[in-house]
Protein backbone atom coordinates (compact mmCIF):
# COMPACT_ATOMS: atom_id res chain seq x y z
CA UNK A 1 0.00 0.00 0.00
CA UNK A 2 3.22 2.11 -0.01
CA UNK A 3 2.98 4.94 -2.74
CA UNK A 4 -0.67 3.90 -3.52
CA UNK A 5 -3.83 5.71 -2.50
CA UNK A 6 -5.98 4.03 0.33
CA UNK A 7 -9.67 4.66 0.80
CA UNK A 8 -10.59 6.12 4.24
CA UNK A 9 -12.19 3.09 4.87
CA UNK A 10 -9.65 0.45 4.75
CA UNK A 11 -7.45 2.78 5.98
CA UNK A 12 -9.25 2.78 9.57
CA UNK A 13 -9.47 -0.76 9.26
CA UNK A 14 -5.91 -1.47 9.39
CA UNK A 15 -5.42 1.25 12.02
CA UNK A 16 -8.52 -1.66 13.86
CA UNK A 17 -6.28 -4.24 13.14
CA UNK A 18 -3.68 -2.79 14.24
CA UNK A 19 -5.28 -2.16 17.85
CA UNK A 20 -7.03 -5.57 17.44
CA UNK A 21 -3.98 -7.51 17.53
CA UNK A 22 -1.76 -5.66 19.92
CA UNK A 23 -3.78 -5.53 22.97
CA UNK A 24 -4.63 -9.25 22.16
CA UNK A 25 -1.14 -10.32 21.31
CA UNK A 26 0.99 -8.29 23.32
CA UNK A 27 3.00 -7.60 19.94
CA UNK A 28 4.37 -4.34 19.31
CA UNK A 29 2.57 -1.92 17.22
CA UNK A 30 5.70 -1.86 15.02
CA UNK A 31 5.95 -5.17 14.39
CA UNK A 32 2.07 -5.68 13.25
CA UNK A 33 2.71 -2.35 11.09
CA UNK A 34 5.75 -3.90 9.45
CA UNK A 35 3.58 -7.38 8.26
CA UNK A 36 0.83 -4.99 6.94
CA UNK A 37 3.62 -3.77 4.96
CA UNK A 38 3.45 0.02 5.40
CA UNK A 39 5.73 2.22 6.51
CA UNK A 40 6.02 3.35 10.56
CA UNK A 41 5.26 7.32 9.42
CA UNK A 42 2.18 6.40 6.68
CA UNK A 43 0.59 4.49 10.28
CA UNK A 44 1.07 7.39 12.73
CA UNK A 45 -0.35 9.78 9.66
CA UNK A 46 -3.04 7.38 8.90
CA UNK A 47 -3.94 6.73 13.29
CA UNK A 48 -3.71 10.83 13.10
CA UNK A 49 -6.32 11.37 10.45
CA UNK A 50 -8.71 8.26 11.94
CA UNK A 51 -12.11 8.34 10.63
CA UNK A 52 -11.65 11.55 8.56
CA UNK A 53 -12.40 12.05 4.91
CA UNK A 54 -9.68 12.80 3.08
CA UNK A 55 -8.86 16.32 1.83
CA UNK A 56 -6.64 17.74 -0.99
CA UNK A 57 -3.57 19.01 0.79
CA UNK A 58 -2.97 21.14 -2.62
CA UNK A 59 -1.80 25.33 -2.01
CA UNK A 60 -4.82 27.13 -2.35
CA UNK A 61 -4.50 29.65 -4.88
CA UNK A 62 -2.94 33.22 -4.25
CA UNK A 63 -3.41 36.58 -6.56
CA UNK A 64 0.43 37.00 -6.65
CA UNK A 65 1.06 33.70 -8.59
CA UNK A 66 2.17 34.12 -11.98
CA UNK A 67 0.03 32.78 -14.76
CA UNK A 68 1.51 29.71 -17.14
CA UNK A 69 1.85 31.86 -19.98
CA UNK A 70 4.25 34.37 -17.51
CA UNK A 71 6.53 31.60 -16.92
CA UNK A 72 6.82 30.81 -20.82
CA UNK A 73 7.56 34.52 -21.35
CA UNK A 74 10.38 34.27 -18.46
CA UNK A 75 12.09 31.13 -19.79
CA UNK A 76 11.59 32.52 -23.45
CA UNK A 77 13.40 36.30 -22.28
CA UNK A 78 16.20 34.20 -20.49
CA UNK A 79 16.99 31.84 -23.49
CA UNK A 80 17.82 35.22 -25.84
CA UNK A 81 19.75 37.15 -22.73
CA UNK A 82 21.54 33.76 -21.11
CA UNK A 83 24.53 36.10 -19.93
CA UNK A 84 22.48 39.01 -17.82
CA UNK A 85 21.36 37.93 -14.15
CA UNK A 86 17.69 37.50 -12.85
CA UNK A 87 17.44 41.06 -11.42
CA UNK A 88 18.66 42.70 -14.57
CA UNK A 89 16.26 40.17 -16.76
CA UNK A 90 12.96 41.40 -13.99
CA UNK A 91 13.90 45.53 -15.17
CA UNK A 92 14.70 44.37 -18.57
CA UNK A 93 11.13 42.50 -19.08
CA UNK A 94 9.29 45.19 -17.32
CA UNK A 95 10.69 48.01 -19.30
CA UNK A 96 9.72 46.03 -22.87
CA UNK A 97 6.82 45.43 -21.88
CA UNK A 98 7.12 41.79 -21.43
CA UNK A 99 5.91 40.70 -18.33
CA UNK A 100 5.23 42.67 -14.91
CA UNK A 101 7.16 40.45 -12.11
CA UNK A 102 9.45 41.19 -9.16
CA UNK A 103 13.08 39.56 -8.94
CA UNK A 104 11.88 37.24 -6.54
CA UNK A 105 9.36 35.93 -9.06
CA UNK A 106 12.00 35.92 -11.22
CA UNK A 107 14.66 33.53 -9.44
CA UNK A 108 11.96 31.02 -8.67
CA UNK A 109 11.09 30.75 -12.15
CA UNK A 110 14.58 30.10 -13.46
CA UNK A 111 15.72 28.41 -10.36
CA UNK A 112 12.89 25.86 -10.79
CA UNK A 113 13.78 25.67 -14.70
CA UNK A 114 17.73 24.68 -13.70
CA UNK A 115 18.49 27.61 -15.81
CA UNK A 116 20.55 29.37 -13.07
CA UNK A 117 23.81 29.05 -11.59
CA UNK A 118 25.12 28.86 -8.07
CA UNK A 119 26.12 32.50 -6.89
CA UNK A 120 29.52 31.94 -4.71
CA UNK A 121 31.28 35.45 -4.45
CA UNK A 122 31.66 37.15 -1.37
CA UNK A 123 29.45 39.85 -0.04
CA UNK A 124 30.24 43.17 -1.88
CA UNK A 125 31.40 45.82 0.55
CA UNK A 126 30.60 48.66 -1.73
CA UNK A 127 30.09 51.85 -0.13
CA UNK A 128 31.31 51.22 3.14
CA UNK A 129 32.99 53.93 4.51
CA UNK A 130 32.90 56.38 1.81
CA UNK A 131 30.16 59.55 1.25
CA UNK A 132 28.67 58.63 -2.04
CA UNK A 133 27.52 61.59 -3.88
CA UNK A 134 24.12 62.76 -4.01
CA UNK A 135 24.11 64.68 -7.50
CA UNK A 136 25.54 64.08 -10.78
CA UNK A 137 28.90 65.37 -11.74
CA UNK A 138 29.93 65.65 -7.91
CA UNK A 139 32.87 62.77 -8.23
CA UNK A 140 34.50 61.95 -11.16
CA UNK A 141 36.48 58.86 -10.82
CA UNK A 142 39.40 58.22 -13.29
CA UNK A 143 42.26 55.33 -13.51
CA UNK A 144 44.54 53.82 -16.29
CA UNK A 145 44.05 50.44 -17.90
CA UNK A 146 46.26 48.42 -19.81
CA UNK A 147 45.39 47.09 -23.23
CA UNK A 148 47.81 44.29 -24.41
CA UNK A 149 46.94 44.04 -28.55
CA UNK A 150 49.16 41.56 -30.03
CA UNK A 151 52.25 41.98 -27.73
CA UNK A 152 51.51 45.93 -27.95
CA UNK A 153 50.98 47.73 -24.84
CA UNK A 154 48.30 50.54 -24.97
CA UNK A 155 46.57 52.14 -22.09
CA UNK A 156 42.76 53.02 -21.97
CA UNK A 157 42.19 56.18 -19.66
CA UNK A 158 38.81 56.49 -18.23
CA UNK A 159 36.88 59.53 -16.49
CA UNK A 160 33.17 58.19 -14.71
CA UNK A 161 30.75 59.98 -12.63
CA UNK A 162 30.60 58.43 -9.40
CA UNK A 163 26.97 59.46 -9.13
CA UNK A 164 25.23 58.03 -12.20
CA UNK A 165 27.91 55.45 -13.77
CA UNK A 166 28.14 57.60 -16.40
CA UNK A 167 31.33 57.20 -18.47
CA UNK A 168 32.53 61.03 -19.41
CA UNK A 169 35.14 60.78 -21.63
CA UNK A 170 37.62 57.61 -22.38
CA UNK A 171 40.86 57.26 -24.81
CA UNK A 172 43.09 54.91 -25.94
CA UNK A 173 46.30 56.27 -25.79
CA UNK A 174 49.93 54.89 -26.76
CA UNK A 175 51.31 56.24 -23.04
CA UNK A 176 49.93 57.26 -19.68
CA UNK A 177 51.63 60.13 -18.85
CA UNK A 178 50.23 62.53 -16.55
CA UNK A 179 49.74 64.81 -19.92
CA UNK A 180 47.93 61.87 -21.47
CA UNK A 181 45.53 62.26 -18.46
CA UNK A 182 45.31 65.78 -18.54
CA UNK A 183 44.02 65.65 -21.84
CA UNK A 184 41.53 63.22 -21.65
CA UNK A 185 40.05 64.85 -18.43
CA UNK A 186 40.02 68.22 -20.30
CA UNK A 187 37.79 66.50 -22.81
CA UNK A 188 35.53 65.72 -20.23
CA UNK A 189 35.57 69.11 -19.06
CA UNK A 190 34.67 70.39 -22.78
CA UNK A 191 31.86 68.04 -22.82
CA UNK A 192 30.76 69.29 -18.85
CA UNK A 193 32.28 72.41 -18.57
CA UNK A 194 29.43 73.31 -15.46
CA UNK A 195 30.90 70.72 -13.86
CA UNK A 196 33.73 70.89 -11.04
CA UNK A 197 33.55 67.70 -9.49
CA UNK A 198 36.33 65.97 -7.27
CA UNK A 199 38.45 63.88 -8.45
CA UNK A 200 39.47 60.36 -7.37
CA UNK A 201 42.20 58.26 -8.69
CA UNK A 202 44.74 56.36 -6.87
CA UNK A 203 48.36 57.13 -6.10
CA UNK A 204 49.92 56.55 -9.66
CA UNK A 205 52.45 59.15 -10.41
CA UNK A 206 50.98 60.68 -13.14
CA UNK A 207 48.09 61.92 -10.77
CA UNK A 208 51.13 62.96 -7.95
CA UNK A 209 52.42 64.59 -10.07
CA UNK A 210 52.84 68.80 -10.18
CA UNK A 211 51.67 69.63 -13.15
CA UNK A 212 48.94 67.58 -12.82
CA UNK A 213 48.36 69.24 -9.71
CA UNK A 214 48.17 72.58 -11.03
CA UNK A 215 46.06 71.19 -14.00
CA UNK A 216 43.56 70.42 -11.30
CA UNK A 217 43.58 73.68 -9.78
CA UNK A 218 43.24 75.53 -12.75
CA UNK A 219 39.81 74.03 -13.91
CA UNK A 220 38.29 74.53 -10.28
CA UNK A 221 38.60 71.10 -9.40
CA UNK A 222 39.81 69.09 -6.27
CA UNK A 223 41.56 65.82 -6.19
CA UNK A 224 41.86 62.89 -3.71
CA UNK A 225 43.73 60.15 -3.72
CA UNK A 226 42.43 56.78 -2.87
CA UNK A 227 44.48 54.11 -0.12
CA UNK A 228 47.95 52.32 -1.35
CA UNK A 229 47.85 48.74 -2.58
CA UNK A 230 43.78 48.54 -1.95
CA UNK A 231 42.19 49.01 -5.68
CA UNK A 232 38.87 49.02 -3.86
CA UNK A 233 38.31 52.37 -2.51
CA UNK A 234 38.16 53.57 -5.93
CA UNK A 235 35.98 50.63 -6.77
CA UNK A 236 33.66 52.38 -9.15
CA UNK A 237 35.90 52.14 -11.93
CA UNK A 238 37.66 49.29 -11.17
CA UNK A 239 34.16 47.69 -12.03
CA UNK A 240 34.03 50.12 -15.28
CA UNK A 241 37.15 48.17 -15.93
CA UNK A 242 36.07 45.08 -14.99
CA UNK A 243 32.94 44.87 -17.00
CA UNK A 244 34.63 46.51 -20.36
CA UNK A 245 37.18 43.55 -20.03
CA UNK A 246 34.23 40.72 -19.52
CA UNK A 247 31.79 42.21 -21.91
CA UNK A 248 33.68 43.91 -24.72
CA UNK A 249 37.65 43.76 -24.99
CA UNK A 250 37.71 39.28 -24.43
CA UNK A 251 34.64 39.06 -26.46
CA UNK A 252 35.84 41.57 -29.06
CA UNK A 253 39.56 40.21 -29.78
CA UNK A 254 41.08 43.58 -31.03
CA UNK A 255 43.37 42.87 -33.78
CA UNK A 256 44.59 47.00 -33.74
CA UNK A 257 44.05 49.97 -32.03
CA UNK A 258 41.88 51.09 -34.31
CA UNK A 259 39.73 48.02 -33.80
CA UNK A 260 39.81 48.25 -30.07
CA UNK A 261 38.73 51.88 -30.46
CA UNK A 262 35.68 50.90 -32.50
CA UNK A 263 34.50 48.34 -30.24
CA UNK A 264 35.42 50.09 -27.21
CA UNK A 265 33.33 53.16 -28.66
CA UNK A 266 30.11 51.11 -29.23
CA UNK A 267 30.40 49.08 -25.55
CA UNK A 268 30.54 52.76 -24.17
CA UNK A 269 27.31 53.75 -26.25
CA UNK A 270 25.83 50.39 -24.69
CA UNK A 271 26.99 50.70 -21.19
CA UNK A 272 25.86 54.78 -21.30
CA UNK A 273 22.43 54.35 -23.07
CA UNK A 274 20.80 50.66 -22.99
CA UNK A 275 23.03 48.58 -20.29
CA UNK A 276 20.82 48.27 -16.82
CA UNK A 277 23.29 49.22 -14.19
CA UNK A 278 22.60 46.89 -10.92
CA UNK A 279 24.49 49.61 -8.56
CA UNK A 280 21.94 52.46 -9.62
CA UNK A 281 18.95 50.48 -9.36
CA UNK A 282 19.05 48.85 -12.78
CA UNK A 283 18.50 51.85 -15.11
CA UNK A 284 20.97 53.03 -17.45
CA UNK A 285 23.90 55.62 -16.29
CA UNK A 286 22.11 58.26 -18.70
CA UNK A 287 19.17 58.14 -17.31
CA UNK A 288 20.64 58.02 -13.56
CA UNK A 289 22.62 61.21 -14.98
CA UNK A 290 19.72 62.94 -16.51
CA UNK A 291 17.46 62.29 -13.34
CA UNK A 292 14.75 59.66 -15.29
CA UNK A 293 15.75 57.33 -12.55
CA UNK A 294 12.86 57.85 -10.20
CA UNK A 295 10.71 58.12 -13.35
CA UNK A 296 11.42 54.84 -14.01
CA UNK A 297 10.99 53.23 -10.53
CA UNK A 298 7.73 54.32 -10.35
CA UNK A 299 6.41 53.12 -13.89
CA UNK A 300 8.01 49.91 -12.76
CA UNK A 301 5.93 49.88 -9.02
CA UNK A 302 2.98 50.62 -11.55
CA UNK A 303 2.98 47.85 -13.82
CA UNK A 304 3.71 45.79 -11.13
CA UNK A 305 0.60 46.46 -9.25
CA UNK A 306 -1.38 46.50 -12.84
CA UNK A 307 -0.18 42.67 -13.09
CA UNK A 308 -0.69 41.96 -9.27
CA UNK A 309 -4.48 43.41 -9.99
CA UNK A 310 -4.76 41.55 -13.22
CA UNK A 311 -3.98 37.91 -11.88
CA UNK A 312 -5.93 38.73 -9.07
CA UNK A 313 -9.56 39.58 -11.57
CA UNK A 314 -8.33 36.55 -13.55
CA UNK A 315 -8.27 34.74 -10.54
CA UNK A 316 -11.85 35.74 -9.73
CA UNK A 317 -13.08 35.28 -12.68
CA UNK A 318 -12.07 31.63 -13.36
CA UNK A 319 -13.60 30.88 -9.98
CA UNK A 320 -17.06 32.62 -10.56
CA UNK A 321 -16.93 30.73 -14.10
CA UNK A 322 -16.46 27.41 -12.01
CA UNK A 323 -19.19 28.51 -9.18
CA UNK A 324 -21.81 28.89 -11.83
CA UNK A 325 -20.68 25.54 -13.51
CA UNK A 326 -21.24 24.33 -10.05
CA UNK A 327 -24.43 25.91 -9.77
CA UNK A 328 -25.67 24.54 -12.99
CA UNK A 329 -24.52 21.07 -12.45
CA UNK A 330 -26.16 20.45 -8.97
CA UNK A 331 -29.57 21.99 -10.65
CA UNK A 332 -29.07 19.63 -13.22
CA UNK A 333 -28.61 16.78 -10.55
CA UNK A 334 -31.82 17.79 -8.28
CA UNK A 335 -33.87 18.10 -11.54
CA UNK A 336 -32.77 14.52 -12.67
CA UNK A 337 -33.88 13.08 -9.33
CA UNK A 338 -36.99 14.65 -9.30
CA UNK A 339 -37.91 13.01 -12.37
CA UNK A 340 -36.55 9.53 -11.48
CA UNK A 341 -38.46 10.10 -8.25
CA UNK A 342 -41.84 10.80 -10.27
CA UNK A 343 -41.29 8.11 -12.40
CA UNK A 344 -40.75 5.72 -9.68
CA UNK A 345 -44.34 7.01 -8.22
CA UNK A 346 -45.98 6.55 -11.52
CA UNK A 347 -45.09 2.66 -11.32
Amino acid sequence: MNGEWVPPDLRDEVIDYVRYWSDRTALAKTQLVRWVEISRSKYYDWRSRYGKVNEHNAWIPRDHWLEEWEHKAIRMFYSTHPDEGYRRLTYMMMDTDVVAVSPTSVYRVLSAAGLLERWNKKVSKKGNGFTQPLTAHAHWHTDIMYLNLYGTFYYLISVLDGYSRYVVEWDIRESMTERDVEIVIQKAKERYPEAHPRLISDNGKQFMAKEFKEFIRFHGMSHVTTSPYYPQSNGKIERWHQSLQHECIRPGTPLSVEDARRIVEKYVDRYNNERLHSAIGYVTPRDKLEGRADKIHAERDRKLEQARARRKRNRQERENALTVKRMVCEKFDQSVKQKQAMLGSNL
